[in-house]
């Protein structure tokens, strides 16, 4: 039955309910140890489509290298993507970085607490305004995600998917109504948690849920039929084929990866083909420009070493390794040369990561 909870939750009851259970069992995570809104911004940027356990490790040596707006809006772009390595979508990193340098200059290096200020800045949608709103400046703003979404179309029993336009206008106005105003961001992070570690997907641990009693999808006996799941979009299958050039113990590693992706870190040389031979053509076309003379016969491409597996939002990626040599001098201004003892020190991609494991794992 659809929307057999819709308004008729007690909010207060609710609120009181919610609230004690996230004092007794939230999880001791190292953001919620700072309250200043800087702090809150960053593990916010940080959570975005990325697990809690995988932000756990980032965090604290990220706010060690940059514990105020000052510094991270003072230091160079290369330095920020560095410790950012391995958190993936770098574009946070870098909207991070140019809204830090928006919010130095004009909001005289704090947050903003107007919600049309916070989303003037690069990378701050309406999630992140509210969120940040709430925890750091106690604002009554309701935060929804793919867990409090989950919780709440349970509750509700309520039928759609949160990719649907209504169905997500009416979990945010239920949100809001439910909202407690004395403690807002409290409520946003209780909702969350309940989505992470009680209300999960599957086999959702209901016995032990403190909202139990008003769950119209619990008393149903199906609660993970709600809310529908929502389409996924089928992975695309690439080849990329990457170029291992060698001068003694260090590696070439070029900006950007290709097709646009990446464009700050630093990557093997690469190419995408829809088939293995096309991404091999590609990467023959891109490295003749590395060459001295700029000319493909500079260019000696051996069979492939290696192959890796990686995947980029929607991309199912085939990496194959192969061994190039460039005769002649390749252009400092385009190339870094780096050991694969540097590649974890500085700002290198997942995927240049990855292959630098199974070159030394087949070193």
């Amino acid at each position: 039955m659809a929307q057999s909870n819709y308004g008729s939750i007690p909010s207060e009851a609710f609120r009181r309910a919610l609230l004690a259970w996230f004092r007794k069992h939230a999880r001791a995570v190292p953001w919620r140890k700072n309250h200043s809104p800087y702090a809150i911004w960053v593990s916010e940027v940080m959570l975005q489509q990325t697990q809690v356990a995988t932000v756990i490790r980032y965090y604290p040596s990220f706010l060690r290298a940059f514990p105020s707006l000052k510094q991270l809006a003072r230091a160079p772009l290369e330095r920020v993507l560095k410790l950012w390595s391995g958190l993936g979508y770098y574009r946070r990193a870098r909207n991070l970085h140019a809204a830090a340098r928006v919010v130095f200059l004009k909001f005289a290096g704090r947050f903003p607490a107007d919600y049309y200020q916070a989303r003037s800045l690069p990378g701050v949608g309406d999630y992140t305004a509210r969120a940040i709103l709430s925890i750091a400046y106690r604002q009554p703003f309701a935060v929804m995600d793919g867990n409090v979404a989950r919780v709440l179309a349970r509750l509700e029993a309520r039928e759609g998917s949160i990719n649907q336009p209504r169905f997500r206008l009416d979990v945010g106005r239920e949100l809001q109504r439910l909202l407690s105003r004395r403690q807002p961001g409290n409520f946003n992070q209780a909702l969350m948690e309940l989505g992470q570690t009680v209300c999960l997907p599957r086999a959702p641990r209901c016995t032990v849920c403190p909202i139990q009693k008003w769950c119209a999808g619990y008393r149903l006996k199906k609660p993970e039929a709600y809310p529908a799941p929502r389409p996924r979009r089928a992975a695309e299958l690439h080849y990329l084929a990457a170029a291992i050039i060698r001068r003694k113990s260090r590696f070439a590693l070029i900006r950007g990866l290709d097709g646009g992706l990446l464009p700050d870190m630093w990557n093997f040389p690469a190419a995408f083909g829809r088939t293995r031979a096309a991404a091999l053509h590609h990467l023959k076309e891109k490295l003749s420009g590395l060459g001295a003379s700029g000319l493909a016969d500079t260019v000696e491409i051996r069979p492939p070493i290696a192959k890796v597996r990686h995947s980029i939002t929607h991309r199912s990626i085939r990496v194959h390794l192969y061994p190039v040599e460039i005769h002649g001098n390749m252009s400092s201004n385009s190339v870094k040369w780096l050991t694969a003892g540097r590649l974890g020190r500085s700002a290198v991609s997942q995927l240049a990561r990855k292959i630098s494991a199974t070159l030394e794992a087949g070193a």
